[in-house]
């Protein structure tokens, strides 16, 4: 490809595209700050295949969206360049290398999680993302919580989650609806900025958007329709395709505010894994590279391999991995190639502002709901629940405190908030660490 001048924007030919996108998918550790941060570098400052304002408007877009924002901006720049093929390979390439190397961890984890060694290797890797949590917390907050509006919310959300159980969509999208309506009433509750002007020149375009709808969709619930007709409604794989497709709808906010929701119905609405396991499912998708949301096929995995008939268990874990994958996956091509032709119309609209800023303080409730939850059961082996009328209350067993994990998760906090290490190296020290302490 020839180069043009360093001030123009460059346009590659799709092998290039192809072998850009499967080393920014290889090297997307550090959750979505690293990842969005990774595809700056590489795509905006050192190969300009699109400017800095391109780049921030379709994160902000991004942001509007349920899903992952990191994998979706990746497959709007791959659909920019080179359409629906290159938004595809994009997007693909963003999230197969992780998903591979999970299903790998999570095959290992089904026939290796009563040994000793491992089981001890896992106290340290939750250990250290509990850190993690709380750092994103923190993260967060210092930067969505920026009027006193915001912080009400965010209060508000916790605690509906964390002492009322509501549904977790009805707090995300209740949020957001609510900032819908304070953004035209009282703006500078949210602290938005004046609006742009819109291009008034550009063509609504309705018909790419009802054709990217109408074959999404049918991609999206193919798997399900041959689940239906082959296993029946009775089948866990029914059960872990309805369930995902759900939640595919309501993860604004990113992996960590829909993780406690997730976490909540896998264990104690179906069953499917413990508490802890599924914080070492977390743990597992801390150390890979590609969207955290990929812990999803952890959970879709060993609900598959402990029902496995018809299939072997490991067959039934690999087909409940990739299901669980496919409809988590599919919706984010649909917003992105229904959505993406109109995103300088929407990045002006002032009531979607208001509900994208609303819905944000919101999910730092959120996180703090998961951050709570994730403490109680990485420091306590029983954590029991009291009702109190309409307020729940988790009630932990002092007796069974963990004390490895106490003394592991200090350290963890001390490598991430003093010494400033990255989630590889905490992951890594804090595993090895959990051996150490399991031997004595």
């Amino acid at each position: 490809m020839e180069r043009t001048l360093a001030t123009q924007i460059e346009h590659p030919d799709f092998p290039e595209l192809l072998k850009v996108f499967a080393r920014i998918g290889c090297l997307s550790f550090g959750g979505p700050a690293g990842q969005i941060a990774l595809m700056h570098r590489e795509l905006v400052v050192e190969r300009r295949w699109v400017d800095e304002d391109q780049y921030l408007h379709a994160l902000n877009f991004c942001h509007l969206l349920p899903g992952p924002e990191a994998q979706q901006l990746a497959t709007w720049v791959g659909w920019r360049l080179h359409g629906v093929k290159g938004g595809l390979a994009a997007g693909l390439l963003f999230v197969i290398p992780g998903a591979l190397v999970i299903l790998a961890l999570s095959t290992l984890y089904a026939y290796a999680a009563n040994l000793d060694w491992f089981a001890a290797m896992f106290v340290g890797i939750k250990a250290a993302v509990l850190s993690i949590v709380v750092q994103a917390l923190i993260r967060i907050g210092g930067r969505a919580l920026n009027t006193r509006f915001k912080h009400v919310v965010a209060a508000a959300a916790f605690i509906a989650l964390f002492f009322f159980n509501l549904p977790f969509p009805v707090v995300v999208l209740g949020a957001g609806a609510i900032g819908m309506i304070v953004a035209t009433r009282r703006p500078g509750w949210l602290a938005l900025k004046a609006n742009g002007a819109v291009n008034k020149s550009v063509a609504k375009p309705w018909r790419m958007s009802l054709k990217a709808i109408f074959i999404w969709s049918l991609i999206w619930a193919l798997p399900l329709l041959v689940v239906l007709l082959t296993l029946g409604r009775d089948h866990v794989l029914w059960d872990i395709g309805i369930f995902f497709s759900q939640l595919a709808l309501v993860t604004f906010g990113g992996a960590y505010a829909v993780l406690a929701y997730m976490a909540q119905e896998a264990v104690n609405g179906f069953g499917w894994l413990s508490p802890r396991e599924m914080a070492d499912g977390l743990g597992l998708a801390e150390t890979t590279p590609g969207p955290l949301i990929l812990v999803t096929q952890f959970v879709g995995y060993l609900a598959a391999f402990r029902a496995p008939e018809p299939f072997t268990p490991i067959v039934a874990g690999i087909i409940g991995a990739g299901l669980t994958t496919w409809v988590t996956f599919a919706p984010c091509f649909l917003w992105i190639f229904a959505f993406a032709p109109w995103i300088e119309r929407m990045e002006n609209a002032k009531w979607l502002k208001g509900g994208l800023a609303t819905l944000t303080a919101a999910v730092v409730g959120v996180i703090a709901n998961l951050t709570a939850w994730f403490a109680l059961h990485v420091l306590f082996s029983v954590v029991g629940e009291r009702q109190y009328g309409p307020v729940r209350i988790y009630w932990p067993d002092i007796a069974t405190l963990d004390w490895r994990a106490a003394v592991l998760s200090l350290m963890a906090a001390f490598m991430v908030f003093r010494l400033g290490w990255n989630v590889i190296a905490v992951l890594f020290v804090a595993a090895l660490g959990g051996v150490a302490v399991g031997l004595v």
